[in-house]
């Protein structure tokens, strides 16, 4: 019998791994974002190298739409969340559309509760097939009662 034995969670070295080549999102893609705040553009949590993250300017349910210029075939997902102040319980829903958004389909619907100092940042890494994908879009509840906690996104990756 053959047998390996394997991480039931992603460790942070795959995660970081130098290696992955990401797409260039910045030359083959448009993003739509529902709001953000001056400091904290969409642009810091979609590009290489960023560390800032994007943040929204007012709280309430948000959302961060790719729209990309030719169909994609995706791979892999990663999304990395970060609160380090306020104890919440935040949702999101990842969906794609190979129609240019006239329907979507969820890949995933997620839950998490932040809890400072302990649980503090949420990294989701998904390895999927997706083909023809045109839209990507991502909708953050930041807090799913009601408070007023702002959506953000510490970083988003594809592959």
């Amino acid at each position: 019998m053959r047998k390996r034995v394997i991480a039931s969670v992603p460790q942070r070295s795959q995660l970081a791994d130098p290696t992955q080549r990401w797409l260039d999102l910045e030359s083959m893609a448009m993003v739509e974002v529902t709001s953000e705040e001056k400091e904290f553009p969409i642009e810091s949590a979609l590009l290489p190298g960023e560390q800032r993250g994007w943040r929204a300017a007012v709280p309430g349910s948000q959302t961060v739409r790719l729209l990309f210029d030719q169909p994609q075939r995706l791979t892999r997902i990663c999304l990395s969340f970060e609160e380090r102040q306020t104890t919440r319980t935040q949702e999101f829903v990842l969906r794609f559309s190979s129609d240019a958004g006239d329907s979507f389909r969820d890949i995933v619907r997620q839950q998490w509760n932040f809890s400072a100092p302990d649980a503090t940042r949420e990294v989701e890494d998904y390895a999927l097939q997706l083909s023809d994908v045109k839209v990507l879009e991502l909708t953050i509840v930041p807090d799913t009662s009601g408070g007023p906690a702002p959506a953000s996104l510490l970083s988003l990756r594809l592959a």
